[in-house]
């Protein structure tokens, strides 16, 4: 274990002490070979003298301190002790794909074989849960082979060394081996360490696993040496086939202190306490004489297996010649061919490995030369080798596999002669004679097997004469071997002692020292790692620093590089303190991470407390800065096998408002005003309960004493409490009577009013009744027109819901002009209520910003922290005042709360800018620079981790692939990768950035969350090439999201049309179709997962799914098809879409994948209408569909739609859409004919047409009017007049069902309906779109829509507009089950008892209706009129689409004949299919053709999987209708020469499977061909009619009008809340004041979850629920406020209650109500002198009230009306018990999303 296994003998201890060479060269090994193939072993003769035992195995005391001292902590110093890694001597060289490394040898390897079997080793790295890359080998020995040995090797070699080992090995025992290097050794990173050792053995077993499916039931961990620890600590935890034990050490003290009976707490590798968990076989191998780790280690390891076999006692070997004896083989082969199978019969393997394929060394043990048969080829050669052990293995492999020179055709050599190949030669004893119980496989000492746990005899040497020795060999030799023992563990104790004490002192030193200052060092702390050195390297900003091998620098102070190069053994961490005090900036143009370089700010576990700045500097046009390949300029880059790793202060990243803020932060707007010359006193009154000017007056008391008595009467007459405010305005005292000054003085506690002069600047804010200490005001002398300053008044006051606000007056003379004035705002004084605790993180003097709620995504708002000492844990308090509105609760039941995020964090990287724009960055389209730095991470890096940092001004919008963080083609970052601490970026906050936010190029499994991304040019959270998959973006939010450049779909309308330099010449792109596509989260492959995301304002879309066909970009011929369109998506939950313009959630079309040409000259990856979302199960059309689950999305205040969805099939489930232009619109995977007959699903969701939210008109926002149910302004979105819709029908099929419609009320202005369809449609609709189980709130004034002429609609006659159409299953929309609800002048659908809805102009009609597909070749531009011969006169005219064609998509009433006729020459060509035509559903067409046409007709079945015709017949003719009617079932025609009509029957013949358009057969379809020469207009309506006329009638029955209430229709759920695992309660309040009952109004209430309890008695109604359940526990009505009420008030209300409280009529005792409210959450009495009406939501248990609570009150003609809120329940800040069974589902998974448990 301490000593050079293969390579060097270590004498004594460590890396200091002597080695002698003992490299096992093939030279050596025939050395070894006596007559007879007989080895002959050497004396060991190097014995140390007692000098140099004196000089401590020659370490001096530096060396000494070195190892005990730095650090002194015992594992640390076993570390030092145990481990001895050689240079290395082999190489790592990946390819340029990433995915093929490559092994280069040094000399020292000593490689002994052919260069073809080294094409038998398989290397790679992977990484470990501790962060290092560890190289591994696959050394296929034998195709054949059925087990893989996982081989941890000893201590001072490599993987390069024991290469050739490996081969010699496997082949004889017919095992292919799996091994790998110990952190710091040979390629892989990291210092070796006893953690380490578990963790690199960890990531082994893994790889063995994963990448080449080898099961653990054919795994064999072998451990040898200092590789046992390993070994037995994996095979400890996991079963796997056998355990071999080579050499194996109990513990680390019982090596060093052999008399350690017990396991020390510091004790490190203790093997002998985890052997007994070792369930699987094991086999020990130990030798007799090993003098570095004692053969009794062996046996007491043996004793403690559960399952020992035969041990191998090798007597007379060492710990290095273990393998050089005969037994050593013949032990392994007879244990892997036969005992396996018996001793690990519950590890079934599939195939025995044939015996023609075993090694050939039966012969070894004798030396003899043994014949093989010539091999046969088995059946697993055959097989494809897919890594596990029941494969076979391609010839490829097979040729990477052992020579069978080396594996079949070995023979032992007999002389001393060259061989070619290594051997494993016999140890020297005599002639070698076996042991009389030999039998094969069992090997001496002679003996049975011992019994489990029984310690073995002591080993007996084999019976014979005993060994020849060389002659060298004397007498004297025991002796010397004895004392040459005894001399190497005196030294050995001498050291340890010595060193014990040495450091146990100074650790003591250490930890006393560190105490005492404060600081205690952490491992997980990288700058507390002792190996640092401090570095001070200033400021040298002309320096290039480079960081090379062995420089372990901890920068301790600012420092300014020209650049700054990590490389490999190089690392530079940034120092930090306890307290967070050392500040430090790194100023450099570049920093570069170099292969094996390290970078550390922080760790996970060991937060950065400090502030530490990385300012990025530079110009784009400094053309003395060369740029650096791939990477440019001023960046951080990390290269492959490079290590990043930044993290800040863990800090919650954004939250939620839970308190609504009101633009300026008053509900009441605030009051601003000022004027020069208004002469007089100027007086404000205002309402100390809601901040409301209730008066504005001036009053000229310089100029009359009427004015001056108006003013005493006023102030005599104010209530107590009112706020007054006083500014004089020129003059005010001429005409200012004495009684005006008392009543001041008296009512206002003025000190100055009484002595007031001419022209003096007076400024007074007082409380009515307040006396002096109420009262602020100031004075200024006049002189010269000027008063030398501004006489200042100010209070600060609360209104009754705790919302700070100023009251400020002015007045002066300034240039000789006077001035006065008032301010009520509420400045400085705003405190936001958050959803979480952040005042711990969110500190005074951060950067927050608070999004828009409304439509136009400019209304976001950035604010910095103030101090706020009154505060709670989860308030803070903001500079200045919020100019928006910004919801911060439920509204109508959708959660519009608006997302509050922190944009400081105490890492910040930023690029430093010019005050302008320069150069080539795009100034023709920005003002401001926009060459920011960027971090791009490279392939194959060996860690990067980056948590709670703040990138700003990062990303360069004229460079592609300059982002401010740029996963740049890293293949799998996750486990799957390697990483077995999977890559992510959590807690960034990346603001004010010039192109996109995160990218992610080619990289998979990544997982990005918590990440802000806020005010940024271009796609945000960007997904590149189109085959990046499996990443997961888990509570991220992303804002502000402008257009950028690079990108065709990252540009707006002037960008699109402006840059054309890649588009084909001449070409003007069309920015509709070409680009406006810019996103918050751009997704270019489904199979990610996006949960808990937020994406809160962009240009165009919030979250948007495009579809590659090929791989695009840098990746282009990498995946030649990605199949995207096919691929099922990922998982998709709780996400939030808002304040976009184009849509909330967009899942459409794709990208040109071509460079632009004559033929098509666009720009390359500019949007695409090429793609059709289609999931499959594999991604394979022939196999199921996967449906796509869109759960739990939330989506508000988008300017036109909510979400747009093409594509099949897909559901859509516990959504919330509210105040969209369109709540939602599906568009199916294709029409027939490209689409196989997909369909979408909506259910249990809510749509809101027009909220409570009414918005701010301001920020962009264009259009303002009235609307809602209440009739109020409000922002709008598109337009004033734009008709809004909660669901749209587009096409279909799609499935309404189990949902909620409320607000939709339409205005003289515009049409607002809850379903509508496709405005100005072309395109066909089903009939099969199904509703069903709807339920419409009163607030829905039109339930259906479709459309009239007039704006938005125009004519209102394409052919999709007339086709509208939808079922309605169960009559919740119409109260008619099972009927069609169609247009009203569509006569194909009508019978004469349809129920006409002339408000929705539409008609509700009973019946089958299905659809007819005409395509006509052979006459282009036809219109098609097709009349109902029960209708004649009302025909239906299609102008069709062309498309191949003309195209026209009737629906059809089934059971009814109909006649066609065209507008033109009839089309030569007819094909008719039958599109959802249920089993023997049909009709009866008349197509209308020139009488000299003949025909030829035929009925087929097309497959269009297949693209193949089944089932042709021709039709035959009959001589009569009456002759066609009696024979539906034929397929015959018959041709009306008097009228020109082909009359045949459409009917289906075979049923449909679920939502196809066709049958289970294919498509049934009737082609006309018809032959004419004539070209007349083919239209025979008037020969037709009145002929064919016949009598309208009902197929099926008109139904009975539904009375009775839907119980089960609706939504479940109340609340859709973006924390859906919180429970809500719905609450409404409807007080009732007299003036309200005069003037009709009766009813007073309170409901609580829809169950309303009314209240007919004037007085006060209270209801208390149940705070944590949501229950209703008292509801009590009170007829006026008395000592009953009071007493109830205060005793009667439990605990933990949420109180209503409603009123009604003329209320007594009113005022005494108020100081009661304050025990309920009240922010302070309120003033109720004069109110006629009140609702509250109070709290009745908290010190700290919830910030729901909320006072209202009425006056006058401001009635309350129904007032609405929802509010949580069970909230632990209630005093609930946390709900310890509630799961969170996004957390769930999240887990499932990463694989992480």
């Amino acid at each position: 274990m301490f000593q050079r296994q293969k390579e060097t003998a270590v004498i004594a201890i460590g890396p200091y002490a002597e080695k002698t060479e003992r490299r096992k060269t093939k030279r050596q090994f025939e050395e070894l070979s006596g007559p007879g193939g007989r080895s002959e072993k050497k004396p060991k003769t190097n014995v140390q003298s007692p000098s140099s035992v004196l000089r401590m195995n020659h370490l001096s005391l530096s060396e000494l301190c070195c190892l005990f001292c730095c650090p002194p902590c015992p594992s640390k110093i076993a570390s030092k002790l145990a481990f001895l890694p050689p240079e290395p001597t082999y190489s790592l060289m990946c390819d340029e794909s990433g995915g093929r490394w490559t092994l280069h040898l040094s000399d020292r390897a000593d490689w002994q074989y052919s260069a073809r079997e080294k094409d038998a080793i398989e290397c790679f790295m992977t990484r470990t849960s501790r962060g290092n890359r560890i190289a591994c080998m696959f050394v296929r020995c034998s195709p054949s082979a059925r087990y893989t040995l996982l081989f941890s090797h000893g201590n001072a070699v490599d993987l390069g060394q024991m290469s050739s080992f490996y081969i010699g090995l496997g082949s004889r025992i017919n095992c292919n081996v799996f091994s790998y290097d110990y952190s710091g050794y040979g390629a892989s990173s990291g210092k070796p360490s006893e953690k380490n050792l578990y963790a690199d053995v960890d990531a082994a077993w893994q790889a063995l696993r994963s990448r080449y499916g080898i099961r653990p039931e054919n795994v064999i961990v072998y451990g040898q040496s200092i590789g046992t620890v390993p070994s037995v600590d994996l095979a400890s935890r996991y079963e796997s086939a056998a355990v071999v034990l080579h050499s194996p050490l109990t513990s680390g003290m019982r090596v060093a202190f052999p008399d350690t009976k017990k396991t020390y707490c510091f004790d490190a590798f203790p093997n002998i306490d985890k052997i007994s968990k070792v369930t699987s076989p094991v086999l020990v191998i130990h030798g007799t004489e090993d003098e570095v780790i004692d053969f009794s280690h062996g046996l007491a390891l043996y004793e403690r297996c559960q399952r020992p076999v035969e041990p191998l006692w090798v007597e007379g070997a060492g710990h290095n010649d273990v393998e050089l004896y005969g037994q050593y083989l013949e032990r392994l082969k007879q244990f892997v061919a036969h005992e396996l199978p018996v001793n690990a019969s519950s590890l079934p393997l599939s195939q025995a490995a044939p015996a023609s394929l075993s090694v050939g060394l039966e012969g070894l043990t004798d030396g003899r030369t043994t014949a093989h048969p010539q091999q046969t080829k088995t059946p697993c050669e055959e097989q494809r080798f897919h890594g596990s052990a029941e494969s076979g293995w391609t010839e490829r492999e097979r040729s990477r596999t052992v020579s069978p020179t080396v594996a079949d055709t070995y023979t032992m050599p007999t002389s001393d002669g060259p061989s070619r190949f290594p051997v494993f030669v016999a140890p020297s004893h005599g002639n070698h004679q076996r042991s009389p119980g030999y039998v094969p496989g069992r090997v001496a000492p002679v003996r049975s097997p011992p019994p489990a746990k029984a310690p073995p005899p002591p080993p007996i040497k084999p019976h014979g004469p005993p060994p020849e020795c060389p002659a060298t060999f004397n007498v004297s030799e025991e002796n010397q071997r004895r004392e040459r023992a005894l001399g190497l563990k005196q030294r050995k104790n001498t050291l340890i002692c010595f060193g014990v004490s040495m450091g146990a002192f100074l650790l003591t030193l250490i930890l006393v020292l560190s105490l005492s200052s404060g600081e205690v060092l952490d491992e997980n702390c990288p700058d507390h790692n002792p190996s640092l050195s401090s570095w001070n390297p200033g400021h040298q900003p002309e320096k290039t620093v480079v960081v090379r091998r062995g420089n372990l620098f901890r920068l301790e102070s600012s420092a300014t590089f020209y650049s700054l190069t990590v490389q490999s053994g190089g690392r530079v961490v940034f120092a930090d303190n306890a307290d967070g005090t050392k500040d430090i900036t790194l100023r450099t143009r570049h920093i570069l991470i170099e292969a094996g370089g390290d970078f550390h700010i922080g760790a996970p576990k060991c937060r950065y407390r400090s502030r530490a700045t990385i300012a990025l500097v530079g110009r784009s046009d400094d053309k003395a800065v060369p740029e650096i390949p791939g990477l440019g300029r001023k960046f951080i880059g990390v290269m492959s096998g490079g290590t990043l790793e930044l993290h800040g202060t863990e800090r919650v990243a954004w939250s939620l408002l839970t308190r609504s803020v009101p633009a300026t932060g008053l509900a009441t707007g605030g009051h601003a005003f000022q004027r020069n010359f208004s002469r007089g006193i100027n007086l404000r009154v205002v309402d100390q309960d809601t901040a409301a000017v209730l008066l504005s007056e001036r009053y000229d008391t310089h100029d009359s004493r009427n004015d001056s008595r108006r003013l005493t009467q006023l102030l005599r007459t104010l209530p107590a409490g009112r706020i007054v405010t006083l500014a004089v305005g020129d003059s005010a005292v001429k005409s200012l009577l004495d009684e005006t000054k008392k009543a001041i003085e008296e009512k206002l506690g003025s000190s100055f009013v009484h002595d007031l002069k001419y022209r003096q600047a007076w400024a007074l804010v007082s409380v009515v009744g307040g006396g002096n200490a109420s009262c602020s005001e100031d004075v200024r002398e006049h002189e010269n027109h000027d008063t030398g300053g501004r006489a200042l008044a100010g209070r600060n006051f609360s209104t009754v819901d705790g919302v700070g606000f100023s009251v400020t007056a002015y007045s002066e003379w300034k240039n000789g002009f006077p001035i006065s004035g008032f301010q009520v705002d509420a400045v400085d004084q705003v405190v936001l209520n958050l959803q979480d605790e952040v005042q711990q993180t969110w500190k005074p003097g951060n950067q927050i910003v608070v999004a828009s709620t409304d439509y136009s995504m400019h209304q976001a708002e950035d604010f910095t922290l103030l101090p706020c000492p009154d505060c709670t844990s989860r308030q803070v308090r903001i500079q200045g005042k919020p100019q928006y509105n910004h919801i911060g609760e439920i509204i109508d039941g959708v959660d519009m709360r608006a997302e509050v995020a922190l944009l400081s964090r105490n890492i910040l990287i930023y690029g430093e800018m010019e005050n302008s724009c320069y150069g080539n960055n795009m100034c023709q389209f920005y003002s401001h620079d926009t060459y920011g730095g960027h971090i791009k991470i490279l392939g194959n890096f060996s860690s990067v981790h980056l948590s709670h940092v703040e990138l700003k001004n990062m990303g360069q919008q004229g460079e592609t692939g300059r982002y401010p963080v740029h996963f740049h083609m890293c293949g799998d970052v996750d486990q799957k990768g390697g990483y077995w601490e999977p890559t992510y970026v959590d807690g960034l906050s990346i603001h004010h950035s010039f192109s996109r936010c995160l990218t992610i190029h080619a990289t998979n499994g990544l997982l990005v969350k918590n990440t802000v991304g806020y005010d940024t040019l271009g796609h945000c959270f960007f997904l590149e090439d189109g085959i990046e998959q499996r990443n997961t973006f888990y509570h991220n939010l992303g804002l502000l999201t402008r257009p950028g450049t690079l990108l065709p779909t990252d540009r707006n309308e002037t960008l699109c049309i402006s840059i054309k330099d890649k588009v084909y010449k001449g070409h003007t792109p069309s920015p509709s179709t070409e680009c406006k596509a810019v996103s918050t989260f751009w997704i270019a492959n489904p199979n990610n997962n996006l949960i808990g995301n937020a994406a809160a304002g962009s240009q165009d879309a919030g979250i948007w799914f495009v579809f590659h066909s090929v791989s695009t970009g840098e990746s282009h011929g990498l995946v030649p098809e990605t199949k995207a369109e096919l691929t099922p998506l990922g998982i998709f939950y709780n996400n939030r879409v808002h304040s976009n313009f184009k849509a909330g959630l967009f899942i459409d079309k794709g990208v040109k994948t071509t460079n632009a040409s004559a033929a098509d000259p666009r720009e390359y990856l500019c949007l695409d209408n090429n793609a059709r979302f289609r999931p499959h199960q594999n991604a394979d059309p022939r196999r199921p569909r996967v449906a796509a689950l869109i759960d739990t999305l939330i989506s508000f205040k988008n300017n036109d739609l909510g979400a747009w969805i093409r594509g099949g099939d897909i559901v859509i489930q516990n959504s919330g859409f509210a105040d969209n232009g369109v709540g939602l619109s599906f568009a199916s995977d294709g029409s027939y004919p490209k689409d196989e007959g997909s369909s979408q699903e909506v259910t249990q969701s809510l749509f809101v047409g027009e909220s409570r939210n009414r918005g701010t008109n301001a920020g962009q926002n264009k259009y303002w009017g009235l609307g809602g149910a209440d009739a109020k302004m409000r922002t709008l979105p598109r337009n004033r007049t734009f008709p809004i819709r909660g669901f749209q029908i587009y096409d279909g099929p799609v499935r309404l069902t189990q949902s909620t419609f409320r607000g939709f009320i339409p205005t003289p202005e515009r049409y607002t309906s809850a379903v509508g369809f496709s405005l100005k449609n072309t395109w066909q609709l089903t009939p099969r779109n199904n509703l069903s189980q709807l339920n419409f709130h009163s607030t829905v004034g039109l339930r259906t829509f479709f459309g009239r002429p007039g704006q938005w609609f125009e004519e209102n006659d394409l052919d999709g507009d007339k086709n509208s159409i939808f079922h309605d299953v169960d009559g919740s929309v119409t109260g008619y089950t099972d009927t069609y609800v169609g247009r009203l002048d569509n006569y194909l659908i009508r019978h004469p008892t349809c129920v006409n809805m002339s408000q929705w102009n539409g008609v509700i009609c009973s019946g089958r209706y299905s659809q007819v597909y005409i395509q006509t070749q052979g006459a282009p531009n036809l219109s098609l009129s097709i009349s109902r011969d029960e209708y004649p006169t009302i025909p239906l005219v299609l102008r069709g689409i062309n498309s191949q064609g003309t195209l026209f998509q009737p629906i059809l009433m089934m059971s009814k004949s109909y006649t066609l006729h065209w507008s033109g020459p009839a089309p030569r060509e007819v094909v008719l299919s039958l599109i959802n035509f249920d089993k023997d559903d049909w009709v009866l067409v008349g197509l209308c053709y020139p009488t000299d046409s003949t025909f030829q007709i035929m009925a087929d079945i097309n497959d269009r999987q297949s693209n193949t015709f089944e089932d042709m017949t021709d039709y035959g003719t009959v001589p009569s209708l009456k002759e066609l009617e009696k024979r539906p079932m034929e397929r015959k025609y018959f041709f009306d020469l008097t009228t020109g009509l082909l009359w045949l029957y459409l009917r289906a013949r075979h049923s449909r499977d679920g939502h196809s358009y066709c049958s289970v057969k294919g498509c049934e379809r009737v082609k006309i061909m018809a032959t004419t020469s004539s070209k007349q207009i083919c239209n025979c309506t008037a020969k037709a009619y009145p002929k064919y006329s016949k009598t309208p009638s009902a197929v099926v029955p008109m139904p009975a009008l539904n009375t009775q209430p839907c119980k089960v229709c609706g939504a479940k759920q109340l609340v859709f809340s973006s924390e859906p695992w919180t429970s809500y309660l719905q609450t409404q309040v409807k007080s009732l004041s007299s003036k309200e009952q005069q003037k009709g109004s009766n009813s007073s209430f309170i409901t609580v979850n829809e169950v309303t309890m009314p209240f007919f008695q004037p007085g006060y109604f209270l209801v208390s629920v149940d705070a944590c359940s949501g229950k209703v526990t008292k509801k009590t009505s009170f007829a006026k406020m008395d000592a009953k009420m009071a007493q109830y008030m205060k005793t009667g209300i439990p605990k933990r209650s949420i109180v209503l409280m409603a009123t009604r009529g003329q209320l007594e005792g009113l005022t005494a109500v108020a100081p009661h409210l304050v025990s309920f959450g009240v922010a302070k009495v309120a003033d109720l002198h004069s109110k006629e009406s009140l609702a509250l939501w109070g709290f009745q248990g908290s010190s700290s009230p919830p910030p729901w609570v909320s006072l209202q009150t009425g006056h006058g003609d401001e009635f309350l009306g129904l007032q609405e809120r929802y509010l949580p329940l069970g909230l632990e800040a209630y005093g609930c018990s946390p709900h310890a069974t509630k799961t969170r589902k996004d957390l769930e998974l999240l887990k499932k999303a990463t694989g992480l448990q």
